[in-house]
């Protein structure tokens, strides 16, 4: 008796007969020699028809096609959602709930796994020549140099956390911002920012605070830097500092790096780092009270660390 060769061939009694043998746990061979077709036909009738009428082990699957697709398809919308952020936008009122757990289930079956985006400033082509040359133009620049410019920018101190997460707390805000300056013999003062700086507020700092103390420690022939924040490079400023003939230094946009002080405002927030504040006026006090590790630390900058050191490797971006 020949036997059949393809599953379209098998009547339904046989079909039905083969998805009963397989539950009792026969094997394809031995289904193959009762109903007398070949094991391919029987392998592939099961492959189509066996995964709805088989019982499966373990747990049922809690979502359908449908929901594991807008799970992934949430998620590729947006890479920087995580799986909260899906999970709140896949739920609905007219599915099954789902837990957090199951979303990730489902998003790393389909490859898509947790990741800490990388922080990196997007910075042109233009500007990074532009900072490539600079540093090219002042390489050989020694402490003698260096020794007559005034080094400016502000900082945000946390009371506690880091930047990446999000904190909030009542009576005087979550951060305090100062604004600072050294040179090669001292450290300058520090002033509060109160609230977000405007060019009125720098334009007294420069005034009231910079000037005179650039004056009494360095003299007339000071250099100022700045940053090209578009309040420190308003005409007003710019008028001022013709006005009151204060040479700045030319400064390539969006070179974070080349600023020494923020080794300074690092090694301020290292020796903060175990000390809480409870309001932003007690974090400013706890930066004015250390007048004597800001001094050793900004007369200890050696020419390597200025921004055309030789040695000088730490990049922020």
């Amino acid at each position: 008796m020949a036997r059949s060769s393809g599953n379209k061939n098998l009547s339904k009694d046989v079909q039905e007969a083969i998805v009963r043998g397989r539950i009792n746990g026969m094997t394809n061979k031995q289904l193959a020699q009762q109903f007398q077709v070949t094991v391919q036909a029987v392998g592939q009738y099961l492959c189509l028809e066996t995964s709805c009428c088989c019982p499966h082990p373990g747990r049922p699957v809690s979502t359908t096609r449908n929901m594991d697709r807008n799970i992934v398809r949430s998620s590729r919308e947006d890479p920087r959602r995580n799986s909260t952020d899906v999970f709140k936008a896949v739920n609905s009122p007219y599915e099954p709930a789902l837990s957090r757990r199951t979303v990730r289930r489902r998003l790393n079956a389909h490859g898509l796994f947790g990741r800490r985006p990388v922080k990196k400033p997007f910075i042109s082509k233009k500007n990074q020549k532009a900072s490539v040359a600079w540093a090219k133009a002042h390489l050989n620049w020694r402490r003698k140099e260096w020794a007559k410019h005034v080094w400016s920018d502000e900082s945000k101190f946390n009371l506690f956390g880091s930047n990446g997460t999000k904190w909030s707390q009542k009576h005087g805000g979550g951060n305090c911002m100062v604004w600072g300056c050294f040179s090669e013999t001292a450290m300058g003062p520090l002033r509060r920012v109160n609230g977000i700086m405007d060019r009125y507020q720098y334009e007294d700092i420069l005034e009231n605070t910079m000037r005179p103390w650039a004056l009494r420690n360095i003299g007339r022939a000071f250099v100022f830097q700045q940053d090209n924040d578009p309040k420190h490079t308003s005409l007003h400023v710019r008028s001022r500092f013709q006005r009151r003939r204060v040479d700045v230094l030319d400064w390539p946009s969006q070179s974070p790096d080349l600023n020494p002080i923020k080794h300074l405002w690092e090694e301020l927030e290292r020796q903060l780092a175990g000390v809480r504040a409870s309001n932003a006026d007690e974090k400013f006090a706890q930066l004015e009270s250390y007048p004597i590790v800001r001094r050793s630390f900004a007369s200890g900058l050696d020419a390597t660390q200025m921004p055309g050191g030789h040695r000088r490797e730490r990049r922020c971006y």
